[in-house]
């Protein structure tokens, strides 16, 4: 098997918070930690320390931080022979007050180095092999469109942050995965949580394609393509420490476990576990679980209901 993830990687500033601000509002931190991070980067370390042969296609800046990200990756053994240094430019950063007790984030990413990423380094022969690409928008979006159009494998993508995606690249999607706000942005919809059955309308109106609809601590919502039944697949029952990069672990496991030939529906319970395991640890790869922690909790995760 093999993933081959195209994306971005940062340098992560988690700052705890009693609570998160809001608009205009200060608050006081009561520590800060230096993490890697990055959804592409994580994405790629989630799916590096489920299974072998994880590639990354990315940049990093000639910096200190650069260094550190390539070494962390590397530590989760994913490849990283594709991710170029940029002179001149300083590796991506990602300021992220953490709230104390709930796990719930803020997130400001500085693109940085990711900015630089290119067409041409996204047409790249790991892309071609890989049984699963996994592509999100933290990069140029003509890199992601390279990326997706020169894929020989299943193309799984996390559309965020959110913007509006061109028809030629949603076509080249086989698994879209946003969150709920990521797919009510992309549905023209207005904010706020909806039910399940309201978010396959929306699914269904975005693509053709199978939609997993990631809902935090509500689970995972799969809405495959054809006339098959959407599935709301319930979480597996944890305490969270910090939330953070949840959703790139639940992508990454559900990379690696499509590219081992998991069919859609087993994938997205096997990333439900994994996602809900990350959040027991801080930061976005502080808690990242090996295949053995997974299968030992899929036990359990509760069965996927049918939404009507």
């Amino acid at each position: 098997m093999s993933v081959t993830v195209v994306g971005s990687l940062n340098e992560d500033v988690l700052v705890r918070v009693g609570r998160l601000p809001g608009r205009g509002e200060t608050v006081i931190g009561e520590g800060t930690t230096l993490a890697p991070g990055g959804k592409g980067a994580n994405q790629a370390a989630a799916a590096g320390r489920l299974a072998p042969g994880v590639h990354m296609i990315g940049r990093v800046g000639d910096d200190p931080a650069g260094d550190r990200q390539l070494a962390a990756l590397a530590d989760s053994r994913v490849n990283v022979s594709r991710v170029h240094r940029t002179p001149g430019v300083p590796t991506g950063s990602a300021t992220i007050p953490v709230e104390q007790g709930s796990g719930e984030n803020l997130i400001v990413v500085v693109p940085g180095a990711n900015a630089e990423l290119t067409p041409d380094d996204a047409v790249a022969d790991p892309v071609r092999r890989a049984d699963v690409v996994l592509l999100q928008l933290e990069v140029p979006l003509a890199t992601v469109r390279a990326a997706a159009e020169a894929a020989g494998g299943t193309v799984v993508l996390t559309p965020a942050p959110p913007r509006p995606l061109p028809a030629e690249l949603l076509e080249r999607v086989d698994v879209l995965v946003p969150n709920e706000h990521e797919l009510a942005a992309l549905a023209g919809a207005g904010p706020g949580e909806r039910e399940p059955a309201e978010l396959v309308r929306l699914a269904r109106a975005v693509t053709a394609s199978a939609v997993v609809v990631t809902l935090g601590s509500r689970g995972a919502l799969l809405v495959p393509d054809g006339d098959g039944p959407a599935l709301l697949q319930p979480p597996l029952p944890v305490t969270p420490v910090d939330t953070t990069g949840a959703g790139d672990c639940f992508c990454g496991a559900l990379a690696a476990a499509l590219a081992a030939g998991t069919p859609l529906a087993g994938a997205v319970r096997y990333a439900v576990a994994a996602a809900a395991l990350s959040t027991t640890g801080p930061g976005a790869r502080g808690a990242l679980p090996d295949d053995d922690a997974v299968r030992a909790a899929l036990a359990r995760v509760p069965e996927a209901v049918p939404v009507g």
